[in-house]
């Protein structure tokens, strides 16, 4: 009997023995820089003369590892062994299958703050939000197993008499995930473990800017007892594996998660139907946002300024949940707009290895310069209130910023900056504040801070984006809790953490039998 799903806790930090151990598990993990990792393949390591070299964005000179580099040679090799695997380990038992992924979050859970070190490292995550990607890994872990218990009998269909019918999923195939480098754990692990508990075997290509991690979990799904060739790693270009795997007539489904742009090359590749292939591809995808939270007349200023700042600069802004529009009534825009350009003064960007560090690094240096692009716009489309600066002379660093009085259309209002780069537009009124909120092509998060009760059933009803927040920020969600996923440009809607994401890995069929 498998207890009720919660969400694993977050890590108290001002407990003295939680920050030793934090502070133990960056040395171990700094002890491990510069090792080299290969790739695996039907339970084979793989070593490649190529190799993508992983750096702290925190210090540039810092190695994190050198990941062996796979081709399309290679990826043919791989696809073989998983296409060969999906044979068996479609008939393997959905318990067995669940019960790897509880294992396997175990396994996590007592390594925790390492996984969370590593990410610190590699990704440029302060502590807390290291910490918060590796519970929601083990989230998923815990709530998709749980999930494919209640599915895997099928869900009742009406019979007549002298008639039995039953309706039940079977898995797809192999399926491609592609996933982000902003959560090097979480959604790699959730996307991955989808795939692999509903039956399918997978193609693992992580981001370029973070192998490390998802080899490491990689290896935790081997410990866990997951039989070779059901995953198999394979990090790699994606102008080269990428376009290759999804092109493959092989591929029975991809799952992505990054910007609007690939999403949209993906999604248009997946859709031609090569020669051998006797299906159309599946694509679920998750492709940003440029989310909003709106401030009514009506509301606690305090708690608005608070988790517009929280928001908007938790991890630099590098989430595509991340708030980069403050829309505020015109009643309380000069309160609002002072108060939150006073905190992010406060906020405290550095390296974050560092506990008391708030805001770490961008990425890498094409982030560094995208953003710092976007901050030279902003400055011609807005009054720049705080920030602006960029130092990318050791890690990428860039000053949380905050624009104010920007046009509703001007490009740092439309387009996603993928940074900490918030922009403030004044509303005359609740319906000019939700006509401004959903004046762009994406529809991820959105936030309303009020106490009109009229205005938050309006914003219910109206504000089109796939995960609204009341009187909260517009960032956490929580899987099990907060079923994750967006419309428009967002993403196909596919609900991270929800009741009907494990059904987008499978195809539901009917069999009737008269008697």
């Amino acid at each position: 009997m498998v207890p009720p799903y919660k969400h694993e806790p977050l890590t108290d930090f001002t407990v003295e023995a939680n920050k030793k151990a934090f502070e133990d598990a960056l040395k171990k993990v700094e002890a491990e820089f510069g090792k080299d990792y290969p790739l695996t393949i039907g339970g084979e390591r793989v070593s490649t003369e190529e190799k993508i070299v992983s750096i702290n964005p925190a210090n540039k000179t810092e190695v994190i590892g050198r990941v062996s580099k796979a081709n399309k040679d290679i990826a043919e090799k791989a696809m073989k062994v998983a296409d060969e695997a999906f044979r068996w380990w479609s008939k393997t038992r959905p318990e067995a299958r669940a019960d790897i992924l509880l294992r396997a979050a175990a396994i996590v859970r007592r390594r925790k703050h390492e996984f969370s070190a590593w990410m610190v490292k590699e990704a440029g995550k302060p502590w807390k939000e290291a910490d918060a990607d590796t519970a929601e890994a083990i989230d998923f872990m815990e709530y998709y197993a749980r999930q494919m218990l209640k599915l895997k009998d099928g869900i009742p269909v009406e019979s007549r008499p002298g008639e039995t019918n039953r309706f039940f999923y079977i898995p797809l195939g192999v399926g491609v995930v592609i996933s982000p480098w902003n959560f090097p754990f979480a959604i790699m692990a959730g996307t991955t473990v989808a795939s692999l508990v509903t039956g399918n075997t997978v193609l693992l290509k992580p981001a370029s800017a973070t192998p490390v991690v998802a080899y490491k979990f990689a290896e935790v799904l081997e410990e866990a007892g997951l039989p070779a060739g059901v995953l198999n790693y394979i990090p790699g270009s994606g102008s080269e594996v990428g376009d290759y795997l999804v092109d493959h007539p092989r591929t029975r489904f991809i799952s992505f998660t990054g910007s609007r742009d690939v999403g949209i090359r993906i999604y248009e590749r997946a859709a031609k139907v090569h020669p051998g292939q006797i299906w159309l591809k599946r694509v679920i995808a998750e492709m940003g946002g440029k989310d909003a939270i709106v401030v009514d007349k009506e509301a606690d200023l305090e708690l608005a300024a608070q988790s517009i700042v929280a928001s908007a600069f938790g991890f630099s802004g590098q989430k595509c949940s991340a708030c980069s529009r403050a829309i505020v009534l015109e009643d309380v825009y000069d309160q609002v707009l002072n108060r939150v350009v006073e905190l992010t003064k406060q906020l405290k960007v550095g390296d974050p290895a560092e506990q008391s560090t708030f805001m770490g690094p961008v990425i890498d240096q094409s982030a560094y310069n995208k953003i710092m692009e976007y901050i030279e716009i902003g400055k011609q489309e807005g009054r720049l209130m705080t920030g602006g600066a960029g130092d990318d002379s050791k890690g990428f660093f860039i000053q949380p910023t905050v624009f104010a009085d920007v046009d509703a259309n001007a490009r740092i209002m439309q387009e996603e900056i993928f940074g900490p780069v918030l922009a403030f537009a004044k509303a005359k009124d609740f319906d000019h504040a939700l006509e401004i909120a959903n004046n762009t092509e994406y529809g991820l998060t959105g936030a309303v801070i009020s106490r009109n009760r009229a205005n938050l059933e309006k914003a219910r009803e109206e504000f089109h984006v796939g995960n609204l927040y009341f009187n909260r920020g517009c960032t956490g969600a929580i899987v099990g809790y907060q079923p994750f996923g967006g419309f428009n440009m967002s993403g196909t809607d596919s609900k991270a953490g929800g009741p009907d994401y494990l059904i987008l890995h499978m195809q539901a069929k009917t069999v009737s039998e008269m008697f």
